[in-house]
């Protein structure tokens, strides 16, 4: 039975197309000018690739099947736009899911909208310079006055955070038995006391803009608490399977295209008056990253339907994330090798992809973490 459907496939066809023409004639410009022209936001969501999930009465699409999500993903990965892909995930795998599952009817009416329509830029706001994968150090303070929020602390490596219109924050808010509980707001820009840094000098995504995010005295009001307050953890905990499984896909997305270009680099490039695809060393290689590649496309397929049905659990999603993104990085490497010197060069996508998937075995969780939340669940 096929994964994809043929309404999914007529779906890619307006995707490619779109991708074609607004995305790959312009990644290049957009990684070396940090920034992705806020424009594309708009363009997009008229095609209606922003908020596929997020529900028709706010402009959404108001569809949870996740393999509309992944073509999108498989389509940005094949013109080597990783940034692109993580601006669209911040509204449809992030931010998108907190904001249907937790926010208010006024929070949902004053947000989701602009998201749907390219309008509003966001962010989420869980690392810290001493807490990376182990969210239970943030320092980040959150103290309640009246009825607002008074925040202090800052964040780190946040996508998008120096354009952000709003940012979704995790803050350490009081304590429970001597434990310490948190709780998520939503931050816009413009409040006294919130400021962002300059886009950090990562070695690729470049375009994605990551920056420090400063909170000094931030008045946040009550009524921009996302979430139950006590709760910020538990709600994070709930939705990072969806957001493991993005980095999953993409990283098998990445994966399939590096093997795709050097198919077809292979096959014109020769050496010694021969095609160096016919010589068993690229053969053999090609055959074993092929193998791989398909393999974990199974599992990957079997854990986006489980991600529609509501079963993917954090483990399962755990296992998803650390293999692919692995996979991602061996595969793009011996395609890097196999394309020589051109290999190098930024001209060549496989380069661009060299760079850029590198961070996806370390953001949503490193491998690690991954691999300590799969024991644990062996030896429970």
């Amino acid at each position: 039975m096929s994964f994809y459907e043929p309404e999914h496939e007529f779906w890619r066809q307006t995707v490619r197309t779109f991708v074609r023409r607004e995305v790959e004639p312009n990644v290049a410009a957009w990684e070396r000018a940090g920034r992705i022209d806020p424009e594309l936001w708009r363009k997009a969501a008229a095609q209606g690739l922003l908020g596929l999930s997020l529900p028709e009465e706010y402009g959404g699409g108001g569809e949870p099947d996740y393999r509309y999500r992944f073509i999108v993903m498989e389509e940005l990965a094949r013109v080597g736009a990783a940034s692109v892909n993580a601006a669209f995930s911040l509204v449809d795998d992030l931010v998108g899911p907190y904001l249907l599952d937790l926010a208010t009817d006024e929070q949902k009416k004053r947000l989701i909208p602009g998201l749907c329509d390219g309008t509003l830029t966001t962010a989420i706001a869980m690392t810290e310079p001493g807490a990376g994968s182990d969210l239970r150090g943030v320092r980040t303070l959150a103290r309640q006055e009246g009825g607002d929020w008074v925040l202090n602390g800052s964040k780190t490596f946040i996508t998008n955070g120096e354009h952000a219109d709003f940012v979704v924050v995790l803050a350490r808010s009081g304590e429970d038995d001597g434990k310490p509980r948190f709780s998520l707001f939503i931050v816009e820009r413009g409040m006294p006391g919130f400021s962002s840094g300059t886009a950090m000098e990562t070695i690729g995504r470049r375009g994605e803009a990551v920056s420090e995010l400063f909170f000094d005295d931030v008045r946040v009001p009550g009524e921009n608490v996302l979430g139950t307050v006590g709760r910020g953890f538990p709600h994070v905990m709930e939705r990072l399977p969806k957001e493991r499984m993005s980095i999953a896909c993409y990283s098998l997305a990445i994966a399939e295209a590096a093997v795709n270009w050097t198919v077809g680099y292979t096959r014109e490039r020769s050496a010694f008056g021969t095609p160096i695809a016919q010589f068993q060393h690229t053969k053999f290689g090609l055959a074993e990253m092929a193998t791989e590649v398909d393999v974990t496309r199974a599992f990957i397929e079997r854990s986006v339907l489980a991600l529609n049905a509501g079963t993917l659990s954090p483990v399962e999603a755990a296992k998803a994330k650390w293999w692919a993104s692995e996979l991602a990085q061996r595969v793009i490497a011996r395609c890097l090798q196999m394309h020589g010197g051109y290999g190098y060069t930024l001209e060549f996508p496989i380069a661009r992809a060299f760079l850029d998937s590198r961070v996806q075995t370390i953001y949503g969780g490193t491998t690690e973490i991954m691999k300590e939340v799969i024991g644990r669940s062996l030896l429970a």
